[in-house]
């Protein structure tokens, strides 16, 4: 058995654009063929995750699950199959509950069952929401016993789990968990993007290889479009490269969330952004800690990188442009330090400063510069 989640994982889900109306076997295959066709694949975005409502609302006469015959009518073992055939891996949903949010079948009693059954289908991830549990379910108990059950599943599968409350941080990990969720539902809109990355930040302890803070996944591209995307209304690409860099700071999951198939050349960039996926995915895995204004108001990360390097969020969630102060005296380093500064959305080096340096961020609107000590 591997270790799993070493490093955030990297993928594509199909709940924030297709919801529970838009999602079928066909798109997954398309999604699947578009996440290698658009490089995201070759980008390290490797796992194709369908989400809830692929499951009949019944079990067969075996009480395994079973996939909705409209939806998925080749079934789930052949899906994955084809999932696989592209050097992709394969993401499935289920609820601890009697049933699901969408009310189809949850797995709650059918854990061992359910786990196997997963194993024997290829899925490497599993998404595994609460759903609606019996009166009085322990949440601990619930996601307990579906982490023991894919350890004894004889596959390995990565353990998502999606509880939505920032407290699971302190002990989901101790349920096998390797990603946790943090918030209820993000929305394709800049407030909520800046809400739910900033709820991740003072987490950063409980984050590291195996087990990852997951702020909730991504809604880069979804231009008020999809399910998510109407909820929200859309967001600017300024906006939407501050919400991938917020993302790979804190060490979360990195999981798609609009139709890969349409793709435009400025979301693209955004998410296949190198130097960004290097912060996200570093050795160390050590996520981004909140360092002290300087200024009111300022939001301000930082984040160690193997090697010694650091990377700095520069982040401005209000209407109007500022300059904000940075000093690294906070991170280790001396005030005195001479530090070559790099920006890493616009690719090019900077110079060399001592004690800090105060940039111009743009109104809703991310900078992340990557530091070495000369």
């Amino acid at each position: 058995m591997a270790m799993l989640a070493q490093k955030p994982p990297m993928g594509w889900n199909a709940w924030n654009y297709f919801g529970y109306t838009g999602i079928n076997e066909q798109v997954v295959r398309e999604t699947a063929d578009a996440m290698v066709d658009f490089g995201f694949l070759d980008a390290g975005y490797d796992i194709v995750s369908v989400d809830d409502c692929w499951a009949a609302a019944e079990r067969d006469k075996n009480g395994d699950l079973q996939a909705d015959p409209v939806k998925f009518p080749s079934g789930m073992k052949a899906l994955g199959d084809y999932i696989h055939s592209k050097g992709l891996k394969f993401g499935l949903y289920a609820g601890g509950g009697v049933v699901t949010y969408c009310r189809r079948a949850g797995s709650y009693g059918f854990e061992r069952q359910d786990a196997k059954k997963f194993a024997e289908w290829g899925v490497d991830l599993l998404k595994y929401d609460f759903g609606y549990p019996p009166p009085g379910e322990n949440p601990t108990h619930c996601f307990r016993r579906m982490g023991q059950a894919l350890r004894e599943s004889g596959r390995d599968i990565i353990f998502s789990a999606c509880l939505g409350r920032r407290e699971v941080s302190s002990w989901m990990r101790s349920c096998g968990a390797n990603m946790w969720r943090l918030a209820g539902d993000i929305k394709d809109s800049w407030d909520s993007i800046v809400s739910v990355a900033l709820n991740a930040v003072g987490l950063e302890a409980y984050a590291g290889p195996g087990g990852w803070n997951d702020p909730d996944m991504m809604v880069v591209g979804l231009n008020g479009e999809g399910y998510v995307g109407k909820i929200g209304g859309g967001c600017t690409v300024n906006e939407y490269e501050a919400h991938f860099a917020l993302w790979c700071m804190l060490s979360a999951p990195l999981l798609m969330g609009h139709d890969v198939r349409h793709t435009t050349p400025e979301i693209k960039n955004i998410l296949q952004n190198k130097e960004l996926i290097a912060i996200n995915q570093d050795d160390l895995g050590i996520a981004a800690y909140r360092i002290p204004e300087l200024a009111a108001q300022d939001v301000i990360l930082a984040k160690p990188l193997y090697g010694g390097d650091i990377a700095f969020c520069l982040l401005n969630q209000f209407d109007s442009p500022k300059n904000m102060p940075l000093t690294w005296d906070f991170c280790g380093w001396e005030i005195t330090d001479e530090v070559k500064i790099r920006d890493i959305t616009a690719h090019r080096d900077l110079g060399v400063f001592k004690s800090g340096f105060c940039p111009r961020v743009e109104a809703r609107s991310a900078r992340v510069f990557r530091a070495t000590r000369v």
